[in-house]
């Protein structure tokens, strides 16, 4: 996102990241393509509210585009305070500084995980965008959130790990023969979203087309053969779903999209807003619960049915 920002010319780019090396590597990257542009590293963790609001009140951004999270589900649902507050308090504190300063624009980036969740990620990305969906109907910013599936070649994702595997000689390993993915590559999926964001009005869910669903066996047999193997050369191992996963994912739910793209591959939802006043209670007392009731709370609210009003966009 930051190298396709740059081509727009900014008087200025943050790269604010928790990862001290992540954001010294990008920031390397891009000085040799910044041209006119200042680039401005902070090292800083969206779980301190005060943090956030000193740094957007000090720099003052036009845009903030929020897509610190943490996404893996396994490692989420073993861990879901740690879901509740990076993930969600952290969205809340990003976007109560965006409020309390003026940024203009807001989009923060959502998961096809959060459509019907059945485990702590999904729930905690559908608990964020209740957050956002909340400053939204309050705030002078226009905050919207950007939904869509896995990203091919981001860090974590299945085909690098499927490239591991095989140069080790194997196993590949796939959870079930079934499971399905949607998949979009970096440069496309960035570029989306920042098309979202120019045309946001405030509270929308945008949805990108992510094509036809994927058999992650497929992918794996064809990364096999790319690899310069057969099928007999490499072994893949089905290792069954684990805690918090689906065989397939949903981006929303038919009757939930809006019939027409309002830009090549992108889709406004109709969004439904919940109750807030459970979303705080469980933001609240999300310390003194156990995992397993943390777990419970977070996805109930996120599958809620207690709808208090309707926005179509």
């Amino acid at each position: 996102m930051c190298r396709q920002l740059l081509k727009y010319e900014p008087k200025s780019l943050i790269l604010l990241g928790h990862g001290e090396n992540s954001i010294y590597l990008i920031e390397q990257e891009l000085r040799e393509i910044a041209g006119n542009t200042t680039l401005i590293p902070v090292i800083a963790d969206i779980k301190n509210r005060e943090q956030m609001h000193e740094i957007v009140e000090e720099y003052a951004p036009n845009a903030i585009y929020h897509a610190a999270a943490h996404k893996h589900v396994s490692l989420m649902e073993t861990n879901p305070h740690e879901a509740i507050s990076n993930n969600v308090i952290g969205t809340r504190n990003i976007s109560e500084a965006a409020d309390r300063f003026g940024v203009q624009s807001f989009v923060m980036i959502s998961s096809d995980k959060a459509v019907n969740p059945t485990g702590v990620m999904g729930a905690s990305k559908r608990m964020c965008e209740m957050v956002i969906q909340e400053f939204a109907q309050k705030s002078d910013t226009k905050f919207a959130a950007v939904r869509f599936g896995n990203v091919l070649g981001s860090r974590g994702s299945v085909v690098p790990m499927f490239k591991k595997q095989i140069a080790k000689g194997g196993p590949v390993t796939v959870t079930d023969p079934d499971m399905t993915r949607f998949f979009m590559t970096i440069p496309e999926a960035a570029s989306l979203v920042l098309q979202a964001g120019v045309f946001s009005q405030g509270g929308e869910i945008f949805v990108l087309d992510m094509g036809e669903e994927v058999k992650i066996l497929d992918l794996a047999k064809n990364i096999i053969r790319l690899s310069g193997y057969s099928l007999d050369d490499i072994e893949i191992k089905f290792t069954g779903l684990r805690p918090g996963e689906k065989l397939y994912e949903e981006l929303l739910l038919e009757n939930e999209l809006e019939p027409q793209q309002i830009y090549p591959k992108i889709y406004v939802g109709k969004t439904k807003f919940v109750s807030f006043e459970i979303l705080h209670t469980i933001l609240e007392k999300s310390d003194t619960w156990t995992k397993a009731e943390l777990r419970k709370e977070m996805i109930a609210l996120a599958n809620s049915k207690h709808v208090t009003q309707e926005k179509i966009i």
